[in-house]
Order: structure tokens, then sequence, then C-alpha cells
């Protein structure tokens, strides 16, 4: 049963999608080691053509959030750890944070615990953050305590309900797959999830309808009504872009679970202005106790 769905070469005989909400009370929320295999698949899939073909779309989908981001801190938060999606942005301090040590990757930690402080990153881009991970819901209370209020976020995933999602949820999946345990959560799920956080949702973008076919006349047909379908906002796109706004809430913050536990946070550093010195009071018109006097001579009351 090998086919090629998303373009990636995948046994999709052992793969199926299920509810991203069963099965999940109790279970820790960092990426599972089953996972393995599969973000060694997705890495290298990635640098391919067809890889490179959504990594140009995706860095298109999010260069107008970038340009217009504003702040001192940018997150990129996933499993995979060769690409950067930052470039477009004009925050200067850029964090790749994963929980697998890559050359890329400046902070060591699973997505449903970062060690950061509650309030601290202005932009987060989750690549692939929620479907990975073994509590999703976790996920996205750690990635709405860092964001700063009204800090956005920009979530990337897989899309079951695409073209490709649907035709693969119907078919068995061995119990050994590691395939069985990749959870795609919908856009109308994750909404409900960022509204419950508070956060308020935005428009949601759908990518890679159909993977670049063929040579010659063939490659720009595809393209073309790939093109098309993104431009025409179609919900049908193997991966989607959902973007939300952290809104200002309570007093009442969250606590990360690595605070809880007695570990030290990192505080990132927010330069402040420069005071300028104070002026130096000035010198008094006269001497206490003078008496002042018109030209005449004649003391002025």
């Amino acid at each position: 049963g090998w086919t090629v769905s998303m373009g990636i070469r995948f046994n999709w005989r052992e793969m199926q999608y299920h509810d991203a909400s069963v099965g999940r009370r109790g279970r820790p929320c960092s990426m599972s080691a089953q996972f393995n295999d599969i973000f060694t698949e997705l890495e290298s899939w990635y640098g391919g053509e067809r890889g490179q073909y959504l990594l140009r779309q995706l860095r298109e989908a999010l260069r107008p959030h970038l340009e217009n981001a504003f702040g001192y801190h940018i997150l990129q938060i996933g499993p995979l750890r060769g690409e950067d999606l930052m470039g477009e942005c004009r925050i200067n301090h850029h964090i790749q944070a994963c929980d697998r040590a890559g050359e890329r990757v400046s902070l060591l930690c699973s997505a449903g615990e970062i060690p950061l402080e509650s309030d601290s990153v202005d932009v987060v881009i989750a690549h692939h953050s929620l479907e990975f991970a073994d509590n999703p819901h976790q996920v996205l209370r750690e990635l709405q305590r860092v964001l700063t209020p009204q800090g956005q976020l920009l979530i990337l995933g897989f899309n079951p309900l695409s073209l490709s999602g649907m035709l693969n949820r119907a078919r068995a999946v061995p119990k050994a797959s590691p395939w069985r345990a990749h959870s795609p959560v919908s856009v109308s799920r994750l909404s409900d999830w960022l509204h419950l956080l508070g956060f308020e949702v935005l428009e949601a973008s759908h990518l890679y309808t159909l993977p670049p076919l063929g040579s010659g006349r063939i490659r720009r047909v595809t393209q073309s009504i790939d093109a098309w379908c993104v431009e025409h906002k179609l919900p049908i796109g193997g991966v989607y872009l959902q973007r939300a706004v952290k809104q200002v809430v309570g007093q009442n913050r969250p606590r990360s679970m690595l605070r809880r536990h007695g570990e030290k946070l990192i505080d990132l550093a927010v330069p402040k202005p420069k005071i300028a010195p104070s002026p130096a009071p000035s010198a008094p018109s006269r001497n206490p106790g003078s008496i002042a006097r018109n030209a005449a001579g004649e003391v002025l009351h």
C-alpha cells in the first residue's frame, strides 16, 4: 500500500487519524519517542523538492503577518529542526525551540513545558506542535502563557479534512505503527480550543492542495490549480495556517509546570528606554533676604 499523499511517500495503510480530544487525560505533554521515526521522515521530506515547495508556500503565507509584527522576541517551536520560518520577521531576537538537539535549535524543550517566563514572547510560530503532542491542550496552554498580551500565535498543521486527509482517514492502521499516535487537529476544533483560552481567532489559510506533479505543462497546470485554491481560500489544502491573538485577561496567570517543580524559568530581557538626566535646578535670581528696588531706589513690595 505505498501511495503518495501530500507528496510524502509513506505507507498510508499504516496511518489513521484519531480525534485529538480522545484518550489524552493524564498523559504527559512531551513529544513521544514513538514519533522519532515520523520526524526523521518528515525532515527528509521537507528537505526534498515537494517539501521545499510547501516551505515556500508557508513563508509566503507567513510574510504579511511577520512583516507587521513588532516586539522583542519571536519563538518558533515544533518537532522539526531544519527549517527557519522566522526569516521575514523584523523582530531581532529569534528563538528556535525543539525537544531534539539540532544546529538551528537554540532552546531545547518540549512544546508542553516551555522554560520561558509568562508574557515574554511577542510572536509564536507553532510548526506541527499540536498533532505530535501527547497532550495538545497543554501545549496550547503553554503557548498562551508565554505570549505577551496582544501577541500573535501562528499555528501550522496538517489538515485532516483535506482531500488527502479524508482519503487516508478511512484506512486501517496496524497496532504497531507509530502513525497510530498521529492526531492532526482540524481548524474548527482548534478554533474552539483557542476561544476557550481567550484568544481572538482570526483567519485561517489553507495551502498545498495539490503537490507539484510531473514536469513541463503538467507541472504548470498543477501549480496553477494549487495557487487558485490558495487564492480563493478553499479549505481543502493539506496544511493550514491558523492565526490568533492573545487577549488581555485578568491577573490570574497560569503557572508553568516547570515552576511548580521548582525549576527556574528564563527571563527574556526587554530593552528599557534610556532615562534622560534631570536638569540641574536653576540658580536663584537674587540672594534670599535681599531687598528689591526700582531704578529710583524705591523699595518694591
